[in-house]
């Protein structure tokens, strides 16, 4: 049976180690080892998304099954470059492992995220998402989301493109 709660500091190494798996499932390919590597080492390693989970300005939200985290969502103040909305939050992380994906843990997490940025006075929900994803593009419509532009997403020597998604609450 899955469930869910908000992750606690002591969840860090189990939730940086699931962080990189899912990224590299999904999107591992198309980097250069060298440069994933160190995209992985920056962005889960102990400065990066572990340290978050003490900071006041985060909240992540936990699927686990068995024990074992298989999804994460995470929200914080939007960091994207230009003018954005006091009220605004930003949905940072969204990530199921595959085997996990039509299991309805993507819904779940995504009603807890927005209930968050209700429940947190957010007007508007802020994402990224590589563009050729076209199943995570698919899955934010359903709830609203709608591109607003684009943003470069870079991982080493390769600059991907996003599409920016704003969903009005």
């Amino acid at each position: 049976m899955i469930q869910y709660r908000d992750a606690r500091t002591i969840d860090g190494p189990a939730l940086a180690a699931m962080a990189r798996e899912s990224f590299t499932e999904t999107f591992g390919t198309l980097y250069d080892p060298k440069d994933l590597g160190a995209f992985l080492d920056e962005a889960f390693g102990p400065n990066g998304l572990p340290s978050q989970l003490s900071d006041p300005d985060f909240a992540i939200r936990l699927a686990l099954d068995d024990g074992k985290i298989i999804g994460f969502v995470k929200m914080g103040p939007v960091t994207f470059p230009g003018e954005w909305r006091p009220d605004a939050i930003e949905l940072y992380q969204f990530y199921v492992l595959r085997p996990w994906h039509g299991r309805g843990v993507a819904q779940e997490m995504m009603a807890w995220a927005l209930d968050h940025a209700r429940s947190h006075g957010a007007r508007e929900v802020i994402l990224s998402v590589y563009v050729d994803n076209h199943r995570a593009h698919r899955f934010y419509e359903r709830y609203g989301f709608r591109d607003i532009g684009r943003i470069a997403f870079r991982v080493g020597t390769t600059v991907d493109d996003d599409n920016l998604m704003r969903l009005v609450l």
